[in-house]
């Protein structure tokens, strides 16, 4: 049975009790890439390593409308076994986060020694809500509703925490269709402790795909990146890039992958920061593209068509990992892919593990101290 969120009474608890897991064996013989089954079977696996080597996750268990996340973390040891704290439940009300359609779950994010959490509510009396939690020395505050006046979420929102003590929860909405839906940013320069009501910040009117995920980023010294996928016209279904160097206050907006198409692809995306930039990574078409914030945008090899919810790990070789989903639908479960790029962006290895992504489910990756990569999915 799963402990129930607490107050800072159990703090001491939570952080020297531990389960010991197989991280299970490399994907295939000599592979930089070692996979793991969320703990207990969760979905939606959400997965950092701070500064300090600690692994932080979150995950997501229960009704797919109207379920329960979960945070643990772990030390990440060399070889096959992470040993993970007891989870504990993040919403206050169990019972009250919606993950269905895999666009929509939880959020994670380190900055500045506090973990943030930050998730769409399923509350149908309180519906298009943007919740966050952050936790500081061992014990989550009570959950806040930063949501103050813009609400109307389908595709969830995202989040981001820089070291300086900003926090920033983001989110498209809107009540008049997908063509005049907004970006918005509810930001905290106090590590979480307390927001300003959210703030306009895509500077172009080019709408929001509604049902369409979103993924915000941070660099440690404080430049935020948020990906979006526009409605423009409603057809023309662009990712979006938004950049602020000054703390959320403005924003500089410019389209990195153009995609015209009469319907909504129910995408997600993925920023990774490396140092002071960051790889943006993002379906068009099902085919997975990337890029660094200011390079230029490339392909991942291989066939397309059914590419989806890609994931992105840096280790500390400059290898990349790309991860992604593939045969996944509406009620649907598929495929976990991936591919190891090395610093210069030569493919070093491929391969795939079978049903390995479930129902609403996608995967999380970091990487390993040793080198390499972990993948939970």
């Amino acid at each position: 049975m799963r402990p129930a969120a607490r107050r800072c009474a159990i703090a001491v608890a939570f952080v020297v009790a531990s389960t010991l897991l197989p991280v299970g064996s490399a994907a295939a013989e000599n592979s930089l890439v070692h996979l793991s089954r969320a703990p207990d079977g969760d979905l939606q696996p959400e997965a950092i390593v701070d500064a300090a080597g600690t692994l932080h996750l979150i995950s997501f268990a229960g009704d797919p409308a109207a379920g329960d996340l979960f945070y643990r973390r772990a030390h990440l040891a060399d070889g096959d076994t992470v040993s993970w704290t007891p989870a504990i439940r993040i919403n206050s009300q169990p019972a009250s986060v919606i993950a269905m359609g895999t666009v929509r779950g939880g959020h994670l994010a380190v900055g500045a020694g506090r973990v943030h959490v930050a998730w769409m509510s399923a509350d149908r009396e309180a519906p298009g809500m943007m919740y966050t939690r952050s936790c500081g020395a061992g014990c989550f505050e009570p959950q806040r509703n930063v949501t103050q006046h813009e609400t109307g979420l389908d595709g969830g929102g995202s989040l981001a925490a820089d070291d300086a003590g900003g926090v920033y929860v983001a989110w498209h909405a809107g009540h008049d269709g997908e063509t005049t839906r907004r970006l918005f940013v509810a930001a905290s320069h106090d590590s979480g402790r307390s927001f300003a009501a959210e703030e306009r910040a895509n500077p172009l009117e080019a709408g929001a795909c509604g049902c369409c995920g979103m993924r915000a980023g941070a660099s440690a010294d404080g430049a935020l990146w948020i990906l979006y996928r526009a409605a423009t016209e409603s057809v023309h279904r662009d990712m979006q890039l938004l950049t602020s160097v000054d703390g959320g206050a403005s924003f500089t907006q410019k389209t990195v992958g153009p995609w015209e198409l009469a319907a909504c692809p129910m995408s997600t995306a993925a920023i990774t920061p490396t140092g002071d930039d960051a790889v943006l990574a993002w379906e068009t078409a099902g085919q997975i593209h990337w890029q660094t914030t200011g390079g230029s945008v490339h392909v991942v090899a291989g066939e397309g068509g059914q590419r989806k919810h890609p994931a992105v790990a840096v280790d500390s070789m400059g290898r990349m990992l790309i991860v992604w989903a593939e045969g996944t639908g509406w009620n649907r479960g598929g495929d976990l892919v991936w591919q190891v790029l090395d610093a210069d962006g030569r493919v070093l290895e491929s391969d795939r593990l079978a049903a390995g992504v479930a129902i609403w489910g996608h995967a999380s990756a970091v990487p390993r101290p040793d080198g390499g990569f972990l993948v939970l999915h």
